[in-house]
This record gives structure tokens, sequence and C-alpha cells, in this order.
């Protein structure tokens, strides 16, 4: 080392790096930094005369049109694009010409430094213009197209470190709202604070319906809830973290929140919600959520959710596989609680009373076996044929429970079979009603949201597989082939029998309570916390037709 030290002090030309970081520090010592990299002969001169600009970290999301038929569509901006482009004097049209191929649908371009305030610039496809509603599809693709688009620019800038993001309506700012607020939202809560993804603020570029914006973003926050809630590791979601959970979100938003223990359900008689609890250490708890923005003597809404925080499936093992993703068993409980955060937050004249059983289905020395006989709050035997049936032993106590509240109808949600999975994927979830006015008003809430919905039967030739035995009043499996056979259609039938008289709707969610990230480009890759934007846009729909 001496010798080294002596030959670089003899000869400092020898080590590049130790004349480079010399001069460097020189640079420093005298006040200025290194000079800019030579310009080739006939370059103009740089103009040292402006201050240092600085790096302004805002962003711009723009939008424009192609025609995926024609390999020779230049691409047509956004009236908003139109406008940017006009006070940039043409640079950003010109841009894309030199680019090359234009951005199709979901496909980004990023241009920086075309104006003094953002920047960085990004022109995102929308696909064809002036779509609409496809009866095919049973979807607003125009809507689905701005949702797409708004994630993509906004994620692209999230990548850039944007710390305000300015996004245009594309026609539309509540759709606008819903895709950038989902797109850049992603779980990380429990990584190290300095790794951790930055969020940007966003904000609507050039358009004045605030309105629209403030409903989408309100949306996009009670999935990013439910998403959040889902996706919380089971270890630290429990019951108990749960409730916890509901009261700080809720309590905040003016809902009401009521925390029942064991013995509360005791005296209830909620056997069968008691008998799924009682092989795991947590100890259950029920849920009672209320909202009034109506008048107290208006009938309420009754929402049911399948709060299952951890569900091994009992004595029954689910395969391991499975059981990777059973924390997001609670789906429907955390939709609930993220749709009665956005009504309160919307100020909807609705008056809502939400049902949330909580529980762990674990096999402890005390779990439920297979063949015991549990009583549920309304009198009706059930056989559990299999301990991996829990979700609609938990519903069932909750759907008797609604009765004295005497609701204007039921909707409950829950991740309930594998069927469901089977049938739709990932693209809708199941749904069953005895009342054709709230299949329809959830139909159209679905073309609207984009999160579709899909009706399965509710047949008298279900509710005898499952209910004329005569040893039992219920059987969780009953008869018809194999026990998974048309499970999904028998789940229904299982729950109508304890919904007491009136409408009533039921959501199968297990297919869509998780997304791989492509199927839908605004929701990243893990819990997907849907369908919570259907059901506020039902509730939304009901306040509006009523008035």
């Amino acid at each position: 080392m001496a010798l080294l030290r002596a030959v670089l002090g003899k000869n400092p030309q020898i080590c590049g790096i130790t004349v480079i970081k010399r001069t460097f520090a020189d640079a420093l010592g005298a006040g200025r930094l290194p000079s800019a990299p030579p310009l080739a002969p006939g370059c103009p001169p740089p103009d040292t005369d402006q201050p240092c600009k600085t790096n302004r970290m805002k962003g711009l999301v723009l939008g424009l049109y192609t025609n995926p038929d024609d390999l020779y569509d230049p691409g047509k901006l956004t009236p908003t694009g139109e406008r940017y482009n006009a006070m940039v004097c043409g640079r950003l049209y010109e841009l894309l010409q030199y680019a090359g191929k234009p951005p199709g649908k979901g496909q980004v371009r990023v241009y920086f430094n075309l104006d003094e305030e953002f920047s960085s610039v990004v022109v995102v496809g929308l696909g064809r213009e002036c779509q609409g509603y496809d009866v095919f599809e049973q979807m607003d693709e125009g809507k689905e197209a701005i949702r797409i688009a708004s994630a993509q620019g906004a994620k692209a800038l999230q990548k850039l470190n944007a710390l305000k993001v300015y996004v245009e309506s594309f026609g539309h700012a509540e759709s606008a709202a819903e895709g950038s607020a989902l797109g850049v939202w992603l779980y990380q809560e429990k990584k190290t604070k300095k790794y951790q993804i930055m969020i940007p603020q966003l904000e609507l570029y050039d358009d004045c319906d605030w309105t629209g914006w403030q409903i989408g973003l309100q949306k996009a926050a009670a999935q990013n809830l439910a998403r959040q809630l889902m996706d919380t590791p089971a270890n630290l979601m429990t019951p108990t973290s749960f409730a916890q959970n509901a009261v700080e979100v809720l309590c905040k938003s003016g809902v009401n929140v009521e925390v029942k223990v064991r013995g509360w359900a005791e005296t209830q008689k909620m056997y069968a919600f008691l008998a799924v609890a009682q092989g795991s250490c947590e100890p259950p708890i029920f849920l009672e959520l209320s909202y009034y923005g109506a008048s107290r003597d208006e009938r309420p809404v009754v929402l049911v959710g399948k709060g299952i925080t951890y569900n091994s499936g009992g004595l029954c093992l689910k395969p391991c596989n499975k059981q990777r993703y059973m924390r997001g068993d609670m789906g429907g409980a955390a939709c609930v609680v993220a749709a009665c955060r956005a009504v309160a937050g919307l100020q909807l004249p609705i008056n809502i009373r939400a049902l949330i059983p909580l529980c762990e289905n674990m096999p402890g020395c005390a779990a439920m076996r297979p063949g015991d006989i549990v009583k549920a709050m309304n009198g009706k035997s059930i056989k559990v044929e299999s301990t991996d049936t829990a979700g609609r032993l938990c519903l069932a106590d909750a759907l008797v429970y609604a009765q004295n509240f005497w609701p204007r109808f039921i909707v409950d949600v829950g991740t309930m079979t594998n069927d469901m999975k089977h049938s739709l994927g990932a693209s809708a979830s199941g749904v069953f009603s005895n009342s054709e006015a709230l299949w329809e008003y959830m139909l159209a809430a679905s073309m609207h949201t984009g999160d579709r919905v899909w009706r399965f039967p509710l047949w008298e030739h279900f509710t005898k597989l499952v209910a004329q035995h005569h040893n039992v009043d219920v059987k969780t499996y009953g008869r018809g082939g194999r026990p998974r056979c048309g499970e999904a259609c028998k789940v229904a039938a299982f729950l109508n029998e304890f919904v007491p008289c009136g409408d009533w709707l039921h959501m199968d969610t297990y297919g869509v309570m998780r997304t791989d990230g492509k199927d839908y480009p605004y929701l990243r890759e893990g819990m997907s916390g849907r369908p919570t934007r259907t059901l506020v846009e039902f509730l939304s729909q009901l306040v509006c037709h009523r008035e």
C-alpha cells in the first residue's frame, strides 16, 4: 500500500480515478461544477443567463385515439390533448409523428421538457373513438378504456417519481379518477419506508367536472381500502384486528360501529356461526354497522359480508396451494366496510345496516367435525358435511339476524365457492336473486363500473338437493352427484333457507377475489377489492331511482 501511495504521488496520471476525483473536488472548492460535455461544431452555445431549472416533478396524462384496423392511422389527440398541443406550438404532435406507430389501447409514450410547467407528458392510447355500451360484453367499453388509459399513464409517471400527476378527463372524469387512483395504489405497508413506491397526488386537468372526479376518487379509495384489508396477512388481520380497523376507518366517516363478542352471539343463539369459530384461539366478533343518510323512519338496506379472516378448511384441510390466498376469504366483509365508507363519503340519502360475522376456520382441538349437526338462529338444524363450508354457516345466522331491522332488501357478499372461479374466472361475480328488480339494478351498476356480474339460477331444484332430508332441515352439500357438483347454486339455495321474507341478492365473489395484474391493467397483482365499486354504484342508483 505504501508503494502504491508513493507511485501515485510521483505520477498522478497513472490512476484516472484519482485525477477525476481531485478535479471534481477542486471544482467544488472553486464554487462551480464540472463543465457540460463538449458540443459538436455548429451547435449554438448554451444559454447561461437563465437560472438553473429545478426538477418540477409534475406530470401530465393525455389521450390519443387510434384505429387498430388502420395500420397507417396517425392517431387523433383528445380535445384536451389538442389544446395542449396548440399551447406548445405543435411540438407534442410533431414528436408523436417522429416516434413511429402511435400508441395503441393502454400503451404509453413519454415526452420530456415540452413546457415550463410539466417535466414529463404521457400520451396514452384510448383505442377507438366514440366507444360506448357493448350489448354483448355488457359493459361500457368507452369508460373501461378511460380507466385503462388513465391508470397506465399515471403508473408511467409514478415510475418517474412524479410528486403530482395531472390527468385529463378523457370525456368522463369519474372513470379517469377511478383508473388513475386504482392504478397507482399497491399494498406495501410492511415494506421498509425508504423502499416504498411513492403514491403521487392526483389532480384533474383542463376540465370543470370536479364533482365527477371526486366521486371517482371516493369509489377508488373504497376499493383500495378493500384491497388493503384483503391483502394484509392473516396473522395481522385477525377478527379483532379487522374490527379495530373498521372502527378506525368508519367512525371518522360518520358510520356507527358496534362490536359484539362471543357472549352476545350465544345469547342470540347463533350456533352455526359459533361452530365455525370454535376451532380457533381467536375469538369471534360480530360487527354491526349503521349509517343514516335519510330519515330514521325509512327502512334500511341490509348488507351482509362474509368475514372469515383465514379459512384453512378446518379439519377438512384445504390443499396448501389454495390456503395461500385464504387471507382474502374475508373479501365480502372488506367490500361491505369499504362500501359503507364510500356511501358516507358521498353522503347518499339512504339508510344502511351492515352485518359482518368475523372468525377464523381452523383445525383446533375443539373444531367442528364432518357430520356434526348445529342449529341456526332461526331454529333450523344444519348437517355439516364438510368443515370447508364455513362461509355459508356464518352467513346463515347473519341473514336470520337481518330480519330484526325490517329491511327494504338484503344483499350478501362473500367468496363462497371455487365453482364460481371455474365458471367465470376473473371476468365477473356470480349473482343469485329472488328479485328481478334488484338484479336489474345490479346489472346496470356493473355496466357502469366495468366490474361485471352474471346471474345464475335460483331454482327449486337446488333447494330440494340441500333442504329435503329426513334427518335434518338443511345439509351443507346435499344431494346431486359429487359433493361439489353445482356447488355455487346449492350454496345460494342453502342461504335462501335463512332469508326472511323479502327481496334478497347473493353475490359469490370467489372468482374475482384476486387479480394477476394483467386482466385489468388498473389493478396490480394481488387482492382485487372487487366488487366494491359495483356495490357503491348499485346503492347510488337506488337513491337516484327513488328520487
